[in-house]
């Protein structure tokens, strides 16, 4: 640990190890750069570096059409990226890159879904995704990540990069060498594996019993349950969480327009926070599933609850104030579309995905 520190002292200490002795063995892409300031782009001055990658993934899982997806074939997107990871007592800050590659977005979207439990529970929002590396690592990331969220294309397998340099400092951090998966709305970038080689769609392996058009729906309390324990039965939320407010226009899938209206509540991940550990591993393949009094529930992914860089926080909210939420209800703000907004939330569970 001392040795890591250390390290990256003496790293932030000494700008020239950056600046004038870094060297990469990555192949440059022929795109120009602009060396001048010549436009207004601060996202164009670097050298592109090509990240050396098959093109190839496989998709699998919950799909009627398995198969190996061609990159090549798909168009580039880029996003902007500081990466940091956790350390024992604080975070280590990697670098700032401009990463262009292919989405998973479009590499699914021609995969037709065969959800298994389409019967019980048709909706797509318990759905996810399993990215594994050549390394045998993985990660997951909610199907509502992909498909729901206002800023689409921000989840790329990442084939080329670009360092985003500061103007006085000049500094140039160590670049990737591997392709990789960016997840540009994560604050701390434990999912961002190298080398991503497989695509597994998945559904929540929980049951809730589906009672679709209750009325009334009311919640009086909800439990939240970490691997499988229960841990705690809510019927008020702490007094010291903060009460944020989004203006909104909520806006369904399928129905459409439902209002336009202002959502008052608290960062779930405040709440969540006092029961489930942010590390590495809880980061990377912890699962939130949050159900309803009559069996509606979505998936989320642990990071993007609690570990965002956009601020679109996903709310609890302790009241009956849409539609009859029936006390307490989810606002997601970083969603497109309300689906994942849960009325009359009864339990909400943490696992550790294997």
């Amino acid at each position: 640990m001392k040795k890591t520190i250390i390290l990256i002292l003496s790293l932030a200490m000494c700008p020239f190890t950056f600046s004038q002795e870094f060297k990469t063995k990555l192949l440059k892409d022929n795109a120009a750069r602009d060396t001048s300031d010549r436009t207004n782009d601060f996202y164009d001055n670097e050298y592109t570096y090509l990240l050396p990658h098959s093109m190839k993934v496989e998709v699998a899982g919950e799909i009627a059409n398995p198969g190996m997806a061609d990159l090549s074939k798909l168009p580039l997107h880029s996003v902007i990226v500081k990466e940091a990871l956790p350390l024992e007592n604080g975070t280590e800050f990697i670098g700032s890159y401009r990463y262009d590659g292919y989405s998973l977005y479009d590499i699914l979207n021609e995969y037709i879904l065969a959800k298994k439990n389409a019967e019980q529970f048709n909706p797509i929002i318990d759905l996810y995704v399993e990215v594994e590396n050549d390394k045998g690592d993985k990660v997951v990331i909610s199907w509502g990540e992909l498909y729901y969220p206002v800023h689409l294309h921000e989840v790329i397998i990442a084939t080329k990069v670009m360092h985003i340099v500061p103007s006085k400092t000049k500094d140039y951090w160590p670049l990737p060498q591997e392709s990789k998966l960016i997840i540009a709305s994560d604050l701390l970038t434990c999912r961002n594996i190298s080398n991503p080689t497989k695509i597994t769609v998945k559904s929540l392996e929980k049951e809730f019993r589906v009672n679709k058009g209750m009325d009334p729906m009311w919640s009086d309390a909800f439990k939240i349950q970490v691997n499988g324990k229960v841990l705690k039965s809510i019927e008020k939320l702490p007094a010291n969480l903060s009460v944020q407010t989004y203006p909104n226009i909520f806006y369904g899938r399928g129905r459409g327009i439902h209002g336009v209206t202002p959502f008052s509540g608290y960062a779930l991940k405040d709440l969540l926070s006092t029961y489930i550990e942010k590390n590495k591993a809880t980061l990377q393949n912890g699962m939130i599933t949050i159900a309803a009094l009559d069996g509606y529930r979505a998936a989320f992914s642990l990071s993007e609850i609690i570990n965002r860089n956009d601020q679109s926080e996903i709310l609890i909210i302790d009241k009956d104030n849409y539609e009859g939420a029936g006390r307490f209800s989810i606002y997601p703000a970083c969603d497109f579309f309300s689906d994942r907004a849960i009325k009359s939330v009864t339990e909400i569970h943490f696992d550790i995905l294997k």
